[in-house]
């Protein structure tokens, strides 16, 4: 079974982003090689989970991954989706809007790619963009950012009342630990291809980052959509806190594979 998450992780509207939370540990057991085995082991439970999931095609689960630069969010795709069956698990990777579709609402590529039943749809960043990166640099004013959150809350409404369970995870890391990422990039030549200079420049806007997010996260953490701040400064413990989450939540939809076939009983091939 699952850990009971404390209601610590989950963000209401008075919740604060500081650097001092990304760091916590409160589900580690202090052996960091127990916790990466918990972590197989809580990720083994997801992948039956999801084969009765995606048997029985009875839910349809939504999971979104938001974060700063480095906080994780390829790493917690890798690690806890694991266990999984490839057929009933799809990674959705949202990047900077194509000319297509920044001619329609900022919404039509997201609900796009929401999860068919039977799937867990994994969003790595999100519509969530669209009240961080263009509010950080200007690009919609404050009355626009409130109506968007409105119309996100409505859109992640329309979702749950219509058969989506959706789990949202704010990836939190720290300042120094994002330096400390970026710098690793750098410095192994191994890992070039993860670094863009542009990550430089975006660092320059950290503080109106943190506004962005807890501004966004405090308006749209809903009883149908609650946002999970996940401290991230440790990528074993943040994989712990997200696994443990799904899997709770999983356990919880009672899935099950379907009753057998009569007709197959005795059926033999010649």
């Amino acid at each position: 079974m699952a850990k009971k998450i404390a209601p610590g992780f989950t963000v209401d509207s008075k919740t604060s982003i500081k650097d001092s939370q990304a760091g916590a540990q409160p589900l580690s057991s202090g052996d960091k090689q127990a916790d990466r085995a918990e972590v197989g082991r809580l990720a083994e439970a997801i992948g039956l989970q999801q084969q009765m999931l995606y048997a029985s095609r009875t839910h349809k689960v939504l999971v979104i991954l938001q974060g700063m630069d480095t906080s994780g969010k390829d790493g917690t795709v890798n690690d806890v989706f694991a266990g999984v069956n490839p057929q009933g698990i799809r990674i959705a990777n949202f990047k900077a809007p194509s000319a297509i579709e920044l001619q329609h609402d900022y919404l039509w590529r997201i609900h796009q790619q929401v999860p068919v039943a039977g799937e867990i749809a994994v969003f790595n960043r999100s519509h969530y963009e669209d009240v961080l990166i263009t509010r950080v640099h200007g690009w919609i004013d404050e009355r626009q950012c409130k109506q968007r959150y409105a119309q996100i809350n409505d859109f992640e409404r329309m979702l749950s009342q219509t058969g989506t369970v959706i789990l949202k995870f704010f990836l939190h890391i720290s300042k120094a630990e994002q330096k400390s990422r970026l710098q690793a990039r750098i410095d192994d030549p191994g890992k070039h291809w993860k670094f863009e200079m542009g990550d430089i420049e975006e660092r320059k806007f950290w503080d109106d980052y943190q506004r962005a997010y807890q501004n966004a996260l405090r308006a749209t953490s809903t009883d149908h959509a609650p946002w999970i701040q996940v401290p991230a400064d440790s990528k074993t413990h943040r994989n712990l806190v997200v696994a443990n989450v799904v899997l709770e939540t999983l356990q919880g939809l009672k899935l099950k594979f379907p009753d057998p076939k009569p007709e197959l009983k005795k059926l033999k091939f010649d």
